[in-house]
């Protein structure tokens, strides 16, 4: 009877270290892969804000050319204002590509979050609990990819209509430029 409960005590130890490593894995895992989404999108950041600099340089040009030229008359502003259009549609689907990207990678990092979350705190229960407590845990154990709630992607929309309205009064701003700078 004493062997019985000796070995029984010794499996109870290797379950809760196989336990405990099992959890120490799943942290380490879900932190790099949070560092690693967080990177992924300050990459991301950086290219979108290279995007709007060439974009603007790009329409500083546009607009320097049209305030020197003597050819240009009201008659012709059918061509800045085509150059704007396609350059603003050609930088709208590049922003939108970026945008989805950095949305994307900030999902996949707050799942990262939670999950990590939920995984450190069952560790920090299952230290508490000592010897006992992988047989009290049981299931709560499995730790389950976390996703946040669907009022997280009012966030993403918010940051889409920021960015879009701002590119729609920027080319609002440049075709009624362009029309006052020939015209009148």
């Amino acid at each position: 009877m004493a062997e019985y409960e000796g070995n029984n005590h010794s499996v109870s130890m290797i379950l809760k270290e196989a336990a405990l490593q099992a959890l120490n894995t799943i942290i380490q895992l879900h932190f790099e892969k949070t560092l690693e989404k967080k990177r992924a999108v300050d990459l991301q950041k950086k290219e979108l804000w290279k995007l709007f600099h060439l974009f603007f340089l790009f329409l500083g040009l546009v607009f320097l050319g049209q305030a020197q030229s003597t050819r240009l008359q009201c008659r012709h502003c059918w061509v800045p204002i085509g150059l704007l259009s396609m350059s603003h549609l050609i930088f709208y689907v590049s922003v939108a590509q970026t945008l989805r990207c950095i949305n994307g990678f900030k999902y996949q990092c707050r799942c990262h979050k939670l999950t990590l979350g939920l995984a450190t705190d069952r560790l920090r229960q299952l230290k508490m609990r000592g010897g006992a407590g992988v047989d009290e845990m049981g299931d709560e154990l499995e730790i389950h990819y976390q996703e946040p709630p669907d009022s997280y992607f009012g966030k993403f929309k918010r940051n889409w209509a920021l960015h879009f309205g701002f590119l729609i009064f920027i080319y609002g701003f440049m075709v009624s430029s362009s029309v006052v700078l020939l015209c009148f």
